[in-house]
């Protein structure tokens, strides 16, 4: 509330960066980005390295790990602080939305009334929509810190949640819908009036827009057990996002386009505009979804949760391998040399930022090995999904020791062993 109160009566404008309005936090943020950026690909380009290091491959390559590890996490603080920011800003902008959608509605039935006449429907129909703008208006102020009415949407990862977005959008369609007959019924005075409008819920119409609601409700709940059994048990790696985004609908957590999510949305989307359109037509009954168009959300479900339940995966070590530098001699692995670790899933969807790269941790034996960060131009060599490099620390005991890769999701890999000589 403290944090509210003082972004709604900041002082502040312009640039500035203190955090404490939303401008401040996304201008800040943005500085803090294009900071990291720069100072990284300077330290690619071998420039600014302090002169007591500077001789030493191992000590300059630490040392810059380090230098980026500790930018990493200034960005990513600015980060947390611009994605509290968003949730404030983006509470006024849906209620904007949700309050113009109403006045489309209002001017739409001025227009469609022209030549047919103002009817009781319209009229329940736009006392409906401020009804339900209300409601959400309510909602979006109990839920003012986390979003507004986008909170029941944002999954426990920090992400907009596909499943919970589509079964959302049937059932604001099926809250309006009953709306409309209720007022129409409040404001019926015949007896043959109101038995029709009784009669507009009767099951043999509407079966086929409750199966669909039941479902895409069913699809949400189930979702969202299946991701979190998954993630304790360690078969799929999920990591929080910064703040949630409109192209989370579209998107798997690396921010590539999913074809399941998409189907889903699409599909959906038709759908719930299909029962809008007969909805409008026929306003004394509940949609009559036909049974095609119902399988055809049907199937797109299903094909949703099996792309949720098949997704994601546990890392693996494949071999581990002494690193060669040119004109080096075949040797055995040593305490001080470099190994390459070999594998996939070492970077979990979500994880390129530098702050979570700067996270993976490898076990050789019982000590524990920072993955330290190799600038590239434009990015990371190091650690990448599919190779890691890290230096054998001279505190690991010579003979076999086991090799284990700890991503940022927290997730460990099976030991792979190696031997380690004098």
């Amino acid at each position: 509330m403290a944090l509210d109160e003082a972004r709604v009566n900041s002082p502040h404008a312009g640039g500035c960066t203190c955090g404490d309005c939303p401008h401040g936090a996304r201008a800040g943020h943005r500085r803090a980005v294009a900071a990291f950026l720069a100072r990284r690909d300077e330290l690619a380009a071998g420039k600014g390295l302090p002169a007591q290091v500077a001789r030493s491959v191992s000590a300059s390559r630490q040392w810059v790990s380090d230098e980026l590890t500790e930018s990493a996490r200034t960005v990513a603080e600015r980060g947390r602080e611009a994605g509290d920011a968003w949730l404030h800003t983006v509470r006024r902008r849906t209620l904007i939305a949700v309050w113009g959608g109403l006045a489309l509605l209002a001017v739409g039935e001025a227009l469609t009334a022209v030549g047919a006449g103002w009817s009781t429907a319209r009229t329940a129909g736009l006392a409906a929509g401020l009804v339900t703008a209300g409601l959400l208006s309510a909602a979006a102020h109990v839920h003012r810190a986390r979003g507004g009415i986008l909170a029941p949407l944002i999954g426990e990862d920090n992400r907009l949640s596909t499943s919970r977005t589509v079964a959302a959008s049937w059932v604001l369609l099926a809250v309006f819908a009953v709306l409309v007959l209720a007022l129409q019924l409040a404001g019926a005075s015949g007896h043959a009036d109101r038995d029709a409008l009784i009669e507009g819920l009767d099951l043999v119409r509407s079966a086929g827009v409750l199966t669909v609601l039941a479902l895409v409700c069913a699809v949400a709940v189930v979702v969202r057990r299946v991701v979190a059994v998954r993630v304790l048990g360690r078969r799929l790696q999920k990591l929080r996002a910064v703040r949630p985004r409109a192209a989370d609908l579209f998107t798997d957590d690396s921010g590539r386009g999913s074809f399941t999510d998409v189907q889903y949305v699409l599909v959906s989307t038709v759908a719930v505009l299909f029962a809008a359109v007969r909805l409008a037509r026929r306003p004394e009954q509940l949609p009559d979804l036909p049974w095609g168009l119902a399988l055809l959300v049907a199937v797109s479900a299903a094909t949703y949760f099996a792309g949720k339940y098949t997704e994601g995966g546990r890392p693996v070590v494949l071999s581990v391998v002494r690193t060669r530098e040119a004109g080096d001699l075949d040797a055995p692995i040593r305490t001080g040399d470099d190994i390459e670790i070999r594998g996939a899933g070492f970077v979990p969807p979500g994880a390129g930022t530098p702050d979570r790269l700067a996270e993976v941790v490898v076990r050789i034996g019982r000590v524990h090995v920072h993955v330290p960060l190799i600038p590239v131009t434009g990015g990371f060599a190091n650690p990448s999904d599919t190779v890691l490099t890290v230096p054998v620390p001279v505190e690991v005991e010579p003979g076999t020791v086991d090799v284990q890769v700890i991503t940022a999701a927290g997730v460990e890999t099976e030991p792979r062993s190696i031997d380690v000589t004098d």
